[in-house]
């Protein structure tokens, strides 16, 4: 990828390098979505997967609780990864915000592009399994006070422990530094984006987990 911003083509140019790459997991080229709450991650995925000619996307808050903000791993790794790596449809079970349980199972397609969109998709034992890292490159000061007036009042105590969370996680688990794609919000419309190079676009090497990370790659 280039490390000069682009505008009008940021979508295409994304989408096509995205097709350009092998897959990551089984079949499956995975692309992570990652930022601070409240950066635009769900409605640049969204673009981005229309773009990719309606690539299936998963939001990491069918896979996150109440309880566990960040505790999804377990699920995402049994429900998704794994049948992915070894070619198959992969079924998981949305945690329903309202009801505060999981609901009935979704099938999620080992389509030849999957989008993983939430806070912490580019975590480090998520990482070897992926294709393309994105960071939605907002400050988290920003980011937390749109999803705040998106959200309004009724949810504030929420966000007060979400934004204590999300600090902690990012924190002790940065996916920033190992970004392939910076992602920023143009100035000509809700649908302009401008791109650059991130920081860990080389860094697809041979990737080795440590027992801190408790976990051995899928795919």
């Amino acid at each position: 990828m280039n490390s000069t911003p682009h505008s009008p083509t940021a979508l295409p140019e994304l989408a096509a390098h995205v097709s350009r790459l092998a897959p990551s997991c089984g079949p499956v080229r995975l692309v992570a979505v990652d930022g601070h709450a409240g950066s635009g991650k769900s409605t640049f995925a969204g673009l981005l997967a229309q773009e990719l000619g309606g690539a299936p996307v998963l939001r990491l808050d069918d896979l996150a609780t109440h309880e566990e903000f960040f505790g999804w791993t377990g699920r995402l790794r049994e429900q998704v990864l794994a049948p992915f790596a070894r070619s198959e449809s992969a079924r998981y079970e949305p945690y329903d915000w309202h009801l505060r349980r999981f609901t009935h199972a979704r099938t999620l397609e080992a389509a030849p592009v999957v989008l993983i969109e939430g806070v912490g998709a580019g975590r480090r034992a998520l990482r070897p399994s992926l294709a393309l890292l994105v960071w939605m490159d907002l400050d988290p000061e920003a980011s937390w006070a749109r999803g705040r007036r998106r959200d309004g009042a009724a949810l504030s105590a929420f966000w007060d422990a979400w934004t204590r969370a999300e600090t902690r996680h990012f924190a002790d688990d940065p996916s920033r530094p190992f970004a392939d794609a910076l992602v920023r919000q143009g100035t000509k419309g809700p649908k302009s984006y401008e791109w650059l190079t991130g920081p860990g676009a080389t860094r697809h090497t041979p990737h080795s987990l440590t027992q801190r990370d408790g976990l051995t790659p899928p795919c």
